[in-house]
């Protein structure tokens, strides 16, 4: 059974996953349901150790999930977190506005990046940090980007707003995740991600690249791929491209 959302909110910190890191490590029992969101960061991160802008006005958050003997795999809790932004972003936008999940763990509009999560661990429990642009979409050097506000044709909710949502939505995917088949979770991902026989470029931890088909996940959540000229595989970690934002 969920239980209700505990939010706290601080004007500014360096970031919300290290701040929680700290305190777990420091020996204190954050809940689940507890949400620590900051109005501004000053040193927020993304995947990859990459820098997170984090503009006041957008959505800067991280909450806590303590595992449970029984609970799936940890690694796909970056799946139930992609489906639960989702779910929070959806209501916030045109009921026609496009909307996608490139995996692992990205929300796209438009075809551009509106959120940015990253889970971390910290010995039995897993950090979710959550990133949602809600009224700026900050410049990234690899990728475009998008924001609710821009989308909307300048109309968004507050970060607040939005985070209120965001907390019921992820308290409900993650019962999902522990009383019903993983099976579910993965469909429910499946059905709102890019399409089969879609163009990726995978791009590892150590720079080498895979050009290749989309095949969708496995039964782990796993990334399913056609590599070109090679027979398919999967991938656990790496950094997804989809093509047609490439110039080449």
């Amino acid at each position: 059974m969920s239980h209700s959302p505990c939010i706290e909110v601080v004007e500014e910190t360096g970031s919300t996953n290290a701040d929680l890191l700290e305190r777990l490590n420091a020996g204190e029992i954050i809940p689940d349901g507890y949400w620590l969101r900051a109005e501004r960061q000053t040193g927020g991160r993304g995947r990859l150790g990459r820098k997170w802008e984090s503009p006041k006005g957008n959505l800067f958050c991280s909450t806590v999930v303590n595992l449970r003997e029984g609970d799936p795999s940890p690694s796909t809790l970056s799946l139930v977190t992609g489906l639960a932004v989702f779910d929070a972003i959806r209501p916030c936008l045109m009921n026609d506005t496009p909307m996608l999940l490139k995996w692992p763990n990205d929300v796209m509009v438009f075809g551009d990046k509106i959120a940015g999560i990253l889970l971390e661990r910290a010995a039995h429990s897993v950090i979710v940090g959550i990133g949602i642009n809600v009224s700026y979409a900050p410049e990234l050097p690899d990728r475009k980007t998008i924001s609710i506000a821009y989308a909307n044709g300048k109309f968004a909710n507050g970060p607040d707003s939005v985070l209120d949502g965001l907390a019921q939505k992820f308290a409900q995917r993650l019962s999902d995740w522990r009383e019903k088949p993983l099976s579910e979770t993965l469909l429910e991902w499946t059905v709102r991600s890019h399409r089969f026989d879609d163009r990726l470029r995978i791009t590892g931890s150590d720079g080498e690249q895979i050009h290749a088909w989309y095949r969708g996940i496995d039964e782990h959540g796993a990334l399913r791929i056609q590599p070109l000229g090679a027979r398919e595989t999967t991938v656990h970690a790496g950094d997804v491209t989809l093509k047609w934002h490439d110039e080449e």
